[in-house]
């Protein structure tokens, strides 16, 4: 695939191309065509947009009705040796509940054919800080916990892939940040890190490159602000502060790069469709009225409210 567009990698070690997969009669992922590589990717979309489907393609663990997933230019299904280069954390919270977490991360270290399994078990257990408990029984983890069992046990064998469907599920606010901040040292390390959740705060605190999927279909791609900019049909929403606020709000009505304004608590809100007209208009008045800025900036370029805008595009 060449890099046509920010859904695509530069250096792809995953690549998704015209993927479709339908379930009898309802289909669960429609005609996606991106790539990953290394570096951290949020796969973002709301419950049941598709995501876990789409993992799993990317895994191997079920195949596309249409189209095809490559792992380094290969199908995994038919090349296993693909398997060993792929960590992959499921949603789901299914495990062996009667194995300590020292054993059952010992035991994917084993399916993996690595020699020396306990060792590195025990490695994998301290990156996601669980040694206080590796020797209790996953049965009686939280769910948090159960979440960093996963996650050790597909670090294990030392994957250049990390596929990780809703890794934060259940976890407090120290063990998120502390699992935010593995995934971003591993991608940093140029491990191709792909990360799905639902909860947007977490996926803007964990990386700027965003794959949304609504409905089985992508539905943009690339940098949170670079998707903002693209989406020319909404209009921007400015915060302004100043000290003479009902002033340079009366003075912006009626201006060619102003939609519409309102002052509220002392701040204008203006609505525009030419972000860097506004800036210039906003800058002369400023002058004009002899008003001292301290703030000018677009309220609506979060992941939050680009995704609404998504969401309320189909």
């Amino acid at each position: 695939m060449t890099v046509a567009s920010p859904a695509f990698a530069a250096n792809p070690s995953v690549e998704v191309d015209d993927v479709s997969k339908w379930f009898g009669q309802k289909v669960a992922v429609s005609g996606v065509s991106c790539s990953f590589g290394p570096g951290l990717t949020g796969l973002l979309g709301p419950n049941g947009a598709g995501k876990t489907t789409l993992l799993r393609m990317l895994t191997g663990l079920i195949l596309p009705s249409q189209g095809a997933v490559l792992i380094k230019g290969q199908p995994p299904r038919t090349n296993v040796a693909r398997y060993r280069e792929i960590g992959f954390v499921p949603e789901e919270s299914a495990l062996y509940t009667n194995l300590t977490g020292q054993e059952y991360v010992a035991y994917a270290a084993r399916l993996s054919g690595i020699s020396n399994p306990d060792q590195v078990a025990r490695r994998a257990i301290d990156i996601v800080e669980l040694g206080d408990a590796s020797d209790r029984a996953v049965g009686g983890y939280s769910k948090g916990m159960r979440q960093r069992a996963k996650v050790a046990a597909a670090l294990v064998h030392d994957p250049e892939i990390l596929v990780l469907d809703e890794p934060l599920n259940g976890t407090d606010p120290v063990q998120r940040a502390h699992l935010i901040t593995l995934f971003q040292e591993l991608a940093s390390r140029g491990n191709t890190v792909i990360v799905s959740s639902h909860v947007l705060q977490e996926v803007e605190r964990m990386t700027d490159r965003v794959i949304a999927i609504v409905d089985g279909k992508l539905a943009a791609a690339g940098d949170i602000s670079a998707i903002r900019r693209a989406m020319s049909d909404i209009p921007y929403r400015v915060a302004v502060d100043c000290d003479r606020p009902r002033q340079l709000g009366a003075a912006l009505l009626g201006n060619d790069a102003v939609n519409s304004v309102s002052v509220e608590d002392g701040r204008i809100h203006v609505e525009t469709s030419d972000l860097a007209g506004l800036g210039k208009v906003i800058a002369g008045l400023s002058r004009d009225l002899d008003t001292r800025l301290s703030r000018f900036s677009p309220e609506d370029e979060s992941l939050e409210s680009v995704f609404r805008y998504l969401v309320g595009r189909r």
